[in-house]
């Protein structure tokens, strides 16, 4: 299968790098040098094309997916911090007939964080004595705080029952690749949950994985979808 990989970065070159392990020949590179505008989304370019994978700026999310929807081209979005134009891309999706996948983290292990995150949260929900907060450590070039996935966390926990806040916080310094803590306090004790990311791999990863489930499907979907399917958090 041909793909594309648009956004070439740190994860776009590790993305090129282990592509060949999931069957994939990359077929086109585009980044702020040949689709600074645009300019690199031609029928012409992805002739062929099978996939592709975003990993561009948060400002260029809803575009490129339009445009790429346009030509027919099932999509991967790791970018993050583009939740705003979440409406804008759920209908370029729909009205092009095209798949994508989203995730604010393609992390296998952060997608089964996820779910423990929202059965803590369900299973305190009842106890008025617990209080929860959360909180991430990105490296310093990381564009949104808080991240994603620390958003993504409370979201599942709010959907999970917890109607209590929950009191957030984030800090960038250095390479980190990302640690995220979810952590309940009462009188009597504190649990915490914590996710520690080793390198940019994991998401690479799941964003290949991602890619080769998408083809030949139609829909707007979460990575949880590709890794569980439609069972319930």
């Amino acid at each position: 299968m041909k793909l594309a990989i648009v956004g070439y970065g740190k994860m776009g070159r590790l993305i090129e790098q282990l592509a060949p392990d999931y069957g994939f020949e990359v077929a086109l590179k585009l980044d702020e040098f040949n689709n600074s505008n645009f300019e690199g989304i031609t029928r012409q370019n992805f002739q062929g094309v099978d996939v592709a994978i975003e990993f561009s700026i948060p400002s260029a999310v809803a575009e490129n997916v339009e445009r790429i929807a346009a030509l027919g081209v099932p999509l991967v979005v790791g970018t993050t911090g583009w939740l705003a134009a979440m409406d804008r891309v759920r209908a370029a999706v729909e009205r092009h007939g095209v798949g994508l996948v989203w995730s604010p983290n393609y992390s296998v292990g952060v997608n089964v964080f996820f779910r423990l995150a929202a059965e803590a949260a369900r299973l305190l929900a009842p106890h008025p004595d617990y209080a929860a907060w959360g909180w991430e450590i990105h490296h310093s070039a990381k564009k949104d705080a808080p991240s994603g996935t620390l958003l993504k966390l409370v979201d599942e926990m709010q959907r999970a029952g917890w109607a209590r806040p929950v009191n957030t916080a984030s800090n960038r310094a250095g390479a980190h690749p990302g640690t995220h803590e979810i952590g309940f306090d009462s009188t009597a004790d504190t649990i915490t949950l914590r996710h520690t990311a080793r390198s940019r791999e994991g998401f690479a990863h799941g964003a290949l994985k991602a890619a080769q489930w998408v083809v030949g499907k139609k829909g707007f979907f979460e990575f949880s979808e590709v890794l569980f399917g439609n069972s319930p958090a």
